[in-house]
């Protein structure tokens, strides 16, 4: 909990149309009202964006950094290559205590070991993990990972579901959240030996725990949290969001010339959007970590880094790292 403003530290230089629309996110933001932000990145790049959109009398400044951790690179071997990279630098205000939360488009692995090294990671958790809804027709399911556990135990899948349930329960207003974990049948018996130990270990840990969900039935909101490991987590992911693209193109070419070309548009961004909902949403908190870290989509542009530190500023305002912590400790998780 904070009082006044939050305080965000912004890696402007992260995403793929940093540092303009990152910038451009950041004054909206500031605007919006309730938050702090530092800009934290090379100093005449955000100063001149800074200057351009005019930012002045907004509670908003630079904060300088050297270099930028790319996708593709090596993360544990950037960090030290990079000390004083954009991530690092915004993750560390954070850690000094000069930050509350800090937001990133970037890369993702430099954001996770960013915030392992210099947060550290909450009891019971080995690495962190990533979740949240990603179909948006079903706005509140929390999948839980995404991507950054390739290789999981049942214990570290009994943990991701109990920070799940947090996110669920602060983010989404879900009283009870209704646990599930994805499998190929929605017997107890069907899967993998991962999933077949992890459902034996959910079922007698977690009293909301309903059983095995298929890919199917994702949509349907039948869980509020979905358990995978990372592997699983990501290709699901990636696919609804290559459909929701693939989906959208498809309605332009069958009804353009048949319905008014603005209507048209609408209808593909629809559905483009209810199927990218990472990219809509703007990002959400890297969990198990001991500190706020949001993590946006590299494709972000301005009204996604906006809707990003905004969920910063409710991560920090809701205690989002003393739920998790409270939620481990219940039910003993152990990664």
């Amino acid at each position: 909990m904070t009082n006044g403003p939050v305080r965000i530290a912004v890696d402007a230089m992260g995403g793929d149309y940093a540092p303009g629309e990152v910038v451009a996110g950041a004054i909206a933001a500031a605007r919006e009202g309730g938050v702090q932000v530092g800009l934290v990145g090379d100093p005449d790049a955000v100063g001149a964006e800074m200057a351009r959109r005019d930012a002045s009398g907004l509670p908003i400044m630079a904060v300088p950094s050297e270099g930028v951790i790319e996708e593709g690179e090596q993360a544990a071997l950037a960090l030290r290559q990079k000390p004083r990279a954009s991530i690092l630098v915004a993750t560390g205000l954070v850690k000094k205590g000069m930050a509350d939360a800090a937001v990133t488009m970037g890369s993702t692995g430099a954001a996770m070991a960013a915030s392992a090294v210099l947060l550290g990671m909450l009891k019971g958790i080995d690495r962190p993990a990533l979740g949240g809804p990603i179909i948006g027709l079903a706005p509140r399911t929390v999948v839980v990972d995404l991507g950054t556990n390739v290789d999981c135990r049942p214990g570290q899948l009994l943990s991701f579901a109990v920070i799940g349930s947090v996110v669920a329960n602060l983010f989404y207003e879900v009283e009870s959240p209704r646990v599930a974990l994805l499998s190929v049948g929605g017997e107890a018996g069907k899967g993998n030996r991962q999933v077949r130990e992890t459902t034996e270990l959910l079922a007698g840990s977690l009293p909301n725990f309903i059983g095995n969900v298929e890919a199917n039935e994702l949509p349907t909101g039948k869980a509020d949290v979905v358990v995978a490991d990372g592997f699983v987590g990501n290709v699901v992911m990636k696919l609804t969001e290559g459909l929701g693209a693939g989906m959208a193109e498809l309605v332009r070419q069958r009804l353009r010339g048949k319905l008014d070309d603005e209507e048209v548009e609408g209808l593909a961004r629809e559905i483009y959007e209810v199927n990218n909902a990472v990219e809509t949403h703007g990002g959400g908190p890297l969990l198990g970590v001991n500190g706020v870290s949001v993590i946006g989509h590299g494709r972000g542009r301005a009204d996604a880094v906006r809707r990003a530190i905004g969920t910063a500023r409710r991560a920090v305002e809701m205690d989002f790292v003393g739920m998790q912590a409270e939620g481990l400790e219940r039910t003993g998780s152990q990664g």
